[in-house]
């Protein structure tokens, strides 16, 4: 041979080599034809059980031996692709109607592999008769085989709509497809519909094809993503396991799976609840058993008690394959190329393939009649003239001779005279020639009616309904996957994500933040808490693991921290700085929290600041997604800080809040005074200021509380709730302090005291010191206090904290 060498653009060649590739595997491996629903191998393998005899209504045959059928004479290829697609044929979880029945190991939902080919036995299904039958009737056209020493159907007559019923999947160069099965009956009473209705929209098409049907069943949710899909060819639909829950004898209750999501392996789903399980990232499941035997599927998922199921039902539908979303994208190949399709093209499609099938098949069935009749035709005449025709027969040399002397004497066809010669003498009988009539007459009322099918389209169709309604009489069952119009929405309680368990929530002024288990609080007791030097307890509280913290600081900010979040920590050691569990400024100081286990309007968060503005924020409005970032609370000027935020009550409008200033004015005034507004707010004013005055304690006060007030003199006065006046927002208050000319007392610190709180801290830049509350006598109006401390030796009072 002459060498030729070319010299081209890598690109050029590249390209051109890989656009002949794509086009192979577009065309002839990936993707399924939309007439008959079947891949290249697929069909190969079916045709050549077909041909071999290794039909439903004979014996099991070794796989081995039909693969080998299949690479030897259609297919080279490997053996164990070839065999790894006739086993998904005969998988019950794949297909909804088998095409391939198999005796021995299959493989299995868990994805086990199959057992070897030489070990397992196949024959076609008694539903692949139907893809195949009229096969020899040339109802399709045959393509030389990969070598040219036989021929291999390019598509199979296919005598229902194989492509919706089985679904397909495959992937192929730069084209997809995903076909989810559907129901047999559905499918082809649409089909007739459609038939008698060619203007039917796909609307009124899903009056009859309800939606996918997947031969594992399971809930089918989206109606509109099936509609979608229907009318475009792709769509998106949830499917989700078909699951009920068990009461066990011990009070416990199970969860038991009986369905689940099509294509998804049942193996890896147990191990991975079982994963959440041990990993205590679920709260409530002591185990998870798989309990699939010959009776069906069953996943058995056992809870502790008092568990509530659908919560925890509902975080694995969210977290596992027990739900997973389909992608429908119907892709097949049409007219020798891809295209997507909606329902109606495929059954279109479909239709028009059986017209040319039935057409075809039509035309042998006559041109066979006609032959049949042809050769009746002649016996008849020759037995007409039987004693002549005996006499040339016998007359003649040969054979040859015998049937030219026919056909030259009588004008018999080449045909009719082989048929007479090849006559055995019985036929001479009587009772032969009543039986040649009644085979003419019947092969005229055959050739007439094939003749009105090819003449009268509407005749044809009929024919194809015909055979479509027998087929579904003969294979329909009922209906596997629920249907339902709308997706659930999943909710995740947080007690399924969270154990319930209460614990010590504490926060310092300096910032430290922890939470204690009771068992470590109640072993150290409460005056041994990690503290730093000069550092004290904002609040404590017993809280519930599934609370949010509510954190507020003075730059009218807060912080949402769910507390099983916040670390947990000893009660002797310090805690974590709210700085390393969110991230706030370095000059944010936190002045106070509070936990909230459900965000509603029931209560609210009033927050006043230093100058003299307050607000009052529902709950609801703190709700959020963003946890451990600073958001805002109260919209503040620049000279301007949060001094504190204080859940209260909105049902309980008759509770007082009580302000007192830096100078000794008191207002107190109940809450229903303050309007309800949003969260990015300034507030209304609180109180009327007098220059250089501003407000240093708000809180809420009741009947049985006391106010402890620290003056920077060193000085305590204690008042009881009779010497607070009930007023109205926004005026001036009265005096609590009674007012000198040198060294006056001003208020820097004070705080509500109710029966439980027991000790003050007053603290200096440089000492703290400690006192018993009921020790402090209750003072009237106009009074300074007693002094406490020696401002001369402690310093000048800072600060006032009070506990239990």
């Amino acid at each position: 041979m002459a060498e030729v060498i070319q010299s081209l653009p890598l690109e050029d060649v590249i390209g051109d080599r890989f656009g002949r590739y794509s086009k192979y595997i577009i065309q002839e491996r990936a993707l399924p034809d939309v007439r008959d629903g079947l891949k290249p191998v697929q069909r190969r393998i079916l045709y050549s059980m077909y041909s071999s005899g290794n039909t439903y209504d004979k014996n099991f045959r070794k796989s081995a031996k039909t693969v080998g059928d299949v690479i030897g004479n259609l297919h080279p290829h490997g053996d164990s692709s070839v065999y790894d697609a006739m086993v998904r044929l005969s998988q019950d979880w794949k297909l909804r109607h088998l095409l391939v029945e198999m005796h021995g190991n299959n493989g299995s939902i868990d994805n086990d592999p199959p057992a070897a080919m030489r070990y397992t036995e196949a024959k076609l299904s008694q539903l692949s008769e139907q893809l195949l039958r009229d096969l020899n009737k040339e109802t399709v056209d045959f393509v030389p085989n990969y070598d040219d020493t036989q021929m291999e159907p390019m598509v199979l007559p296919a005598r229902l709509p194989n492509l919706l019923i089985n679904g397909s999947t495959g992937i192929s160069a730069g084209y997809a497809t995903d076909i989810p099965p559907h129901n047999l009956a559905e499918v082809i009473t649409a089909t007739l519909k459609l038939i008698d209705n060619p203007d039917m929209t796909v609307k009124q098409l899903m009056k009859y094809v309800k939606g996918p049907d997947f031969p594992t069943g399971g809930i089918i949710q989206g109606i509109d993503g099936i509609q979608k899909a229907y009318e475009t060819g792709k769509g998106k639909v949830i499917v989700r396991a078909k699951t009920e829950t068990e009461t066990l004898r011990n009070g416990r209750s199970q969860i038991v799976v009986t369905e689940i999501p099509y294509e998804v392996n049942k193996g890896n789903l147990v191990k991975k609840i079982d994963e959440l399980r041990a990993d205590k990232k679920v709260e409530g499941i002591i185990e998870v058993r798989d309990e699939t035997d010959r009776s069906g599927l069953r996943i058995a998922i056992e809870l502790k008690k008092d568990v509530n199921a659908s919560a925890i039902l509902n975080y694995l539908f969210k977290n596992t394959d027990l739900q997973v979303a389909y992608n429908f994208n119907m892709v097949a190949i049409s007219d020798g190329r891809p295209k997507l399709m909606g329902i109606k093209q495929i059954i279109d499609c479909y239709l028009s393939h059986q017209i040319e099938v039935v057409s075809r098949r039509t035309k042998f069935d006559l041109k066979h009649a006609e032959d049949r009749m042809h050769i009746v035709e002649g016996l008849m005449k020759a037995l007409s003239i039987l004693d002549e025709v005996i006499a040339l027969i016998r007359e003649s040399k040969n054979k040859r001779d015998a049937k030219d002397n026919l056909v030259v004497t009588y004008d018999f066809t080449e045909a009719q005279a082989e048929a007479i010669v090849m006559l055995q003498l019985y036929r001479l009988t009587n009772t032969d020639i009543v039986a040649l009539q009644e085979e003419h007459d019947a092969l005229a009322n055959k050739i007439a009616g094939l003749q009105h099918i090819l003449n009268d389209h509407q005749a044809l169709l009929n024919v194809i309904k015909t055979e479509l309604e027998e087929i579904k009489k003969q294979f329909k069952d009922a209906r596997l996957s629920t249907i339902e119009a709308e997706i659930a929405e999943i909710k995740i309680d947080k007690e399924v994500l969270v154990p319930s368990e209460l614990v010590m929530l504490s926060v310092t002024h300096e910032g430290y933040m922890k939470r204690t288990s009771l068992r470590s609080y109640n072993a150290s007791g409460k005056e041994e808490i990690g503290l730093k030097a000069n550092d004290y307890v904002i609040k404590c509280l017993e809280v519930n693991t599934q609370d949010t913290a509510l954190v507020f600081t003075n730059k009218g900010r807060y912080l949402s921290i769910p507390v099983h979040k916040i670390p947990d920590i000893k009660w002797k050691d310090l805690g974590q700085h709210i700085s390393q569990i969110a991230s706030i400024d370095e000059d944010e100081i936190i002045i106070n929290y509070d936990v909230v286990s459900k965000f509603d309007d029931q209560a609210a968060i009033m927050t006043v600041t230093r100058n003299g503005m307050i607000k009052m924020t529902t709950l609801s409005h703190y709700k959020t997604a963003r946890h451990l970032k600073p958001l805002v609370a109260m919209k503040i000027k620049d000279d301007d800080v949060v001094i504190n935020a204080v859940k209260v009550d909105v049902t309980k409008p008759e509770q007082l809040v009580t302000l007192l200033s830096y100078k000794g004015m008191s207002l107190t005034y109940p809450i229903s005074e303050l309007p309800t507004t949003g969260i990015r707010t300034g507030g209304v004013k609180a109180i009327n200021l007098k220059a250089e005055d501003y407000v240093v304690m708000a809180d809420i006060v009741s009947e049985s509380d006391t106010i402890l007030i620290a003056t920077q003199r060193g000085a305590l006065k204690r008042i009881g709730f009779n010497v607070l006046q009930v007023a109205k927002r926004a005026q001036r208050g009265i005096t609590l302090l009674k007012e000198l000319k040198k060294q006056p007392h001003r208020i820097v610190a004070a705080r509500v005291c109710d029966v439980s709180t027991t000790q003050y801290h007053l603290i200096s830049d440089e000492d703290v010191y400690i006192g018993q509350i009921n020790k402090i006598h209750l003072s009237e109006q106009y009074t300074n206090g007693s002094f406490v401390v020696d401002t001369t030796t402690f310093g000048e009072v800072k600060n006032l904290y009070v506990s239990e």
